[in-house]
This record gives C-alpha cells, sequence and structure tokens, in this order.
C-alpha cells in the first residue's frame, strides 16, 4: 500500500511539474458574437506568464467550410506561444456560410468574406481584452495566410490604429495599404504571383518601411502544417523575426 501511495505520489509530482514547465496551455473556445448571432470558434495558446504578453491572431487559408483550419497552423502558433506571445487563431468559415466563390472578379465577389472576417477579428480582439486585460494590446500583430491574409489587410485599412503589425502568409488579392503604421510584412510564395497592386513597389517598399520576402522553396499551399520542417523552420524564423523588428 506504502508503494502504490508512492508510486501514485510521484506520477502526480511528474503531472505538476511538467504542467509547471511546459511553455504555453492549448484552449479551444467559442465566442458569441450577440450583434450577430454568430458563434465564432478560436483555438487560444496562452503563454505561462499573459502579463504584458503581445497579441497574434491569426487568420487561416480558404478550407471550403469544412471546419478545423484555424488549428492547422500548429508549427506557427505553438511557436509562438512557446516564445511568450498570446495567440488567438480564429475559424472563420462555418458550414452553413456560403461557400467563397470560385468566379468572377475575386476583389469583387469575394469582399463580404473579407469584410465578415475583418468583423470576426474585431471581435475576438475585444473578446480577448475582456478575458486577458493583463495582456499587450499595444502591440496586436495579424498574421493570414491566404484568404485570411486579404481579411488581415483589410482589417489594416479599417483599423490601422488597433494593430502594430500585419504578416501576410501570401494573400494574393487584397491591396496592402501603404503605410509606415502598421508595420507590414509578407512572405510570398514560389508559385502564386499576387494581383497587380496588390504588392507595394521597390519604391513604396523602401519609402514605407514594407518589407517583403520570397521563398523561393515553398509554395502557396505549404504554408500551413503541410509544411516540411524546413519550410516551418524558415517561415518561423521570419515571423519571429517581424514580430520583434
Amino acid at each position: 500500500m506504502r508503494y502504490f501511495v508512492s508510486v501514485f505520489s510521484l506520477i502526480v509530482l511528474s503531472i505538476v511539474t511538467f504542467a509547471q514547465s511546459a511553455p504555453f496551455k492549448q484552449d479551444s473556445v467559442v465566442f458569441l458574437d450577440a450583434t450577430r448571432n454568430r458563434a465564432i470558434p478560436v483555438e487560444l495558446y496562452l503563454p505561462n506568464s499573459l502579463k504584458k504578453a503581445k497579441v497574434v491572431i491569426l487568420s487561416h487559408g480558404y478550407g471550403f467550410n469544412k471546419g478545423g483550419d484555424n488549428r492547422a497552423y500548429s508549427y506557427l502558433t505553438e511557436a509562438l506561444a512557446a516564445s511568450g506571445y498570446l495567440v488567438a487563431s480564429i475559424q472563420h468559415e462555418l458550414p452553413t456560410d456560403d461557400l467563397l466563390p470560385l468566379t468572377g472578379v475575386p476583389q469583387v465577389v469575394r469582399r463580404p468574406n473579407w469584410e465578415r472576417g475583418a468583423t470576426n477579428i474585431h471581435f475576438v480582439l475585444g473578446e480577448l481584452k475582456k478575458r486577458f486585460p493583463q495582456a499587450d494590446y499595444r502591440h496586436v500583430a495579424l498574421i493570414g495566410h491566404s484568404n485570411g491574409g486579404d481579411m488581415s489587410v483589410l482589417f489594416a485599412h479599417q483599423y490601422p490604429k488597433l494593430i502594430n503589425k500585419v504578416i501576410s502568409l501570401d494573400n494574393r488579392r487584397m491591396p496592402f495599404p501603404r503605410t509606415r503604421n502598421p508595420k507590414i510584412y509578407t512572405l510570398r510564395s514560389s508559385d502564386q504571383p499576387a494581383d497587380e497592386g496588390v504588392l507595394p513597389t521597390p519604391a513604396e517598399q523602401k519609402k514605407y518601411g514594407i518589407t517583403v520576402v520570397q521563398l523561393p522553396n515553398t509554395i502557396h499551399n505549404n504554408m500551413d502544417d503541410s509544411a516540411n520542417e524546413s519550410q516551418r523552420q524558415e517561415m518561423v524564423a521570419y515571423i519571429l523575426g517581424f514580430l520583434k523588428d
């Protein structure tokens, strides 16, 4: 009996020690925007210390409304949380939503989707401020891949004073604001070019301090968890560097 108690105590102690030493914890929540009667699933990655933790809001690429897309960037969200960032990864499309139009002028037919995404980001940011008031909301960064990048860039147009940085992972449709604030960074794939006017010219990059990085070994669809280890390490290194810049 004493042996059992001793072993059980060691197991409990090990679990407690692991929990205390783990660099972050993960939680799945659903925020309800009552004004739109809309549920917003969010995957939270919380660092051990939330005091003055900088905030990152991630928006996924389009996933045909299947759900779970906000958990498809774990290589990045976990690296950010382990580095001390409070990360909220939003599930933008729900199974009941209309599918993203794949024909027509994207800047026209997809605009309602981006508008809804920007509203989701705004609402989630407000909820984070209520739930985690000790975090640092003077340095909020948006990260978005593809369609989620278009949402994030639109948010930068609409609410430039609410965020500090925008990091686009290969958004292709929504033109970047030509501005120094918020700071703008973008990682570009090797296979899918942006539409005309989306990216700043070299002169505009220099004028506004916008950073554009080409990834010669990474295609557009390999910016989520489908990336190999080398691609993951490269993207995480760039993103952490952007955030500390």
